[in-house]
């Protein structure tokens, strides 16, 4: 389907004097119009996605079990498709491709895919039927960090399960796009922030008391020196970059980029201030990491280590070159909207708000 959209466009005519004089022209410029499968769509980046992919005039189909709502209400969703599907028993019997591309995309959009398996019988299915398939991937095919801001030519030297999966989906899914013509591109986020859940938090883990406590003033521990790095993104950056992806297919097939704020945090700063946020000087206290651990339950330090053991910090500039990328919310500014949700739903106590 295509739609026309009538604009201006200003012209240099020049005459023979040398002058020039601007000219109005009116101009068609037409926009091709695609039916977006989007492959669990409910979920954080979903909710800011699926709005857009409607609002921009695509047709929208959502994939999902059925089983949560977008975190955000948008008019949006009156006109998106639903299509109850329950992924992995259904990829157990070898259907799960099928069903997608008997929905006749043009686009599919992963946002659920966590085994290799997963990622090849979605291919198989779709392979010579798709203009393009967009996964989501994770900063997570990074280790640790050799030289910062990392960017996406990085050798990968992912560690935990969950890094070394979607890495071996990258893997898998550039060399399809790269040897075999398979029209696929992967997004990278960071750690997806919005109102509606608990963020990364200053301790890195997602206990939301961290914030009660910055927010009372009280003291608050923090691992070895602090000065480990978190990097945020607000979801609709994320869903941001997914349209650029779409609306730049040339330059995005068979390409990884990194989906992140312009800056990391590191923990000690990103601490500080929050604290500032309830009006309190900081009141920071450095344990070694075994002492630090102790203080915390064990889920809690198993995420901290997560998150310092990586100390994300990855570079935008490639999606900002070839997407159009430009993240509205800084990593500071997505954080806050988020704890203010927090606090107005009765998550974090703010003494005083």
């Amino acid at each position: 389907m295509n739609v026309y959209y009538d604009v201006a466009l200003t012209i240099q005519d020049n005459d023979t004097r040398g002058e020039s004089k601007a000219v109005k022209a009116r101009a068609l410029v037409k926009e091709s119009l695609m039916r977006v499968v989007i492959i669990g769509g409910s979920g954080h980046v979903g909710t800011y996605l699926v709005p857009r992919l409607v609002e921009a005039g695509h047709e929208v189909v959502n994939v999902s079990r059925g089983r949560s709502e977008p975190y955000r209400q948008h008019a949006a969703w009156r006109n998106v498709a639903q299509v109850v599907a329950d992924r992995a028993a259904e990829e157990a019997d070898g259907l799960f491709g099928r069903r997608v591309r008997d929905l006749r995309p043009d686009v599919v959009v992963d946002m659920i895919c966590f085994e290799e398996s997963s990622a090849r019988h979605l291919v198989e299915a779709l392979r010579g039927q798709v203009q393009h398939l967009l996964h989501c991937g994770t900063i997570w095919i990074h280790g640790s960090s050799v030289q910062v801001p990392t960017t996406e030519d990085a050798p990968r030297r992912p560690f935990g399960a969950y890094g070394e999966k979607k890495a071996r989906i990258e893997a898998y899914l550039l060399d399809e796009a790269r040897r075999h013509g398979f029209p696929a591109t992967l997004l990278h986020p960071g750690h997806i922030v919005g109102p509606g859940w608990a963020p990364v938090n200053p301790a890195g883990n997602f206990n939301s008391a961290v914030f009660a406590t910055l927010a009372r003033g009280d003291e608050l521990a923090l691992p070895n020196l602090g000065m480990e790095t978190v990097h945020h993104v607000h979801a609709d950056d994320v869903a941001q970059a997914f349209m650029g992806a779409l609306h730049n297919r040339s330059a995005a097939i068979g390409e990884s980029f990194h989906v992140v704020s312009p800056a990391a945090l590191t923990l000690r700063g990103y601490a500080e201030t929050v604290a500032r946020w309830f009006g309190h000087e900081p009141r920071p206290r450095y344990l070694p990491w075994e002492e630090w651990r102790a203080t915390v339950t064990p889920d809690e330090a198993a995420a901290t280590w997560d998150h310092i053991a990586h100390s994300p910090n990855c570079s935008i500039a490639k999606a900002q070159r070839l997407l159009d990328y430009q993240p509205r919310y800084s990593s500071l500014q997505a954080l806050h909207e988020s704890v203010a949700w927090l606090i107005a739903h009765g998550a974090v106590e703010a003494p005083g708000l």
